[in-house]
């Protein structure tokens, strides 16, 4: 297992959910929802200063028939802005299946009904996508996913 930091980030039309592992890159924990609109990149650069970390990990949301649709394409572009903003900084596409899913099931599961758990789904969704790259990481000992072209 690679140590360091990672980023998760859950890329939806009207909020982007942000996750951060533990320096270890052991245990994802949800980080912040940025709005879509305007300039999410300023705000996750800015996490990024912060938390430093060596790799993003963004959510691929595939169909369960495995074909790539329009919110993959919205995924990959927005990976693509993400490599010029954070150079030295591995950029991740994982495959998200189910993520949000999964995220609403743990919210509901610990009490919180759908329409309260709109403004932090997304996080729970990015926790969902980075821990289940890290699990996949420690498991096969190779980093998960795609590897975008011109990351570290």
């Amino acid at each position: 297992m690679r140590p360091g930091r990672r980023l998760g980030i859950d890329v939806g039309d009207v909020r982007i959910g942000v996750a951060a592992s533990d320096p270890e890159g052991l245990i994802a924990s949800p980080l912040e929802t940025v709005p879509a609109k305007g300039d999410p990149i300023a705000r996750i650069l800015a996490i990024a200063g912060e938390y430093e970390p060596i790799e993003c990990v963004v959510g691929l949301p595939i169909g369960l028939s495995g074909q790539e649709g329009a919110a993959a394409a919205k995924a990959r572009a927005f990976a693509g802005r993400l490599i010029a903003a954070l150079p030295g900084v591995s950029i991740r596409l994982v495959d998200e299946r189910m993520s949000t899913v999964t995220a609403a099931s743990q919210l509901r599961a610990s009490g919180r009904n759908a329409k309260k758990s709109r403004s932090v789904i997304d996080q729970a969704a990015a926790t969902v996508i980075l821990q289940t790259a890290l699990d996949a990481e420690r498991t096969r000992g190779t980093a998960p996913g795609e590897l975008i072209e011109g990351t570290a």
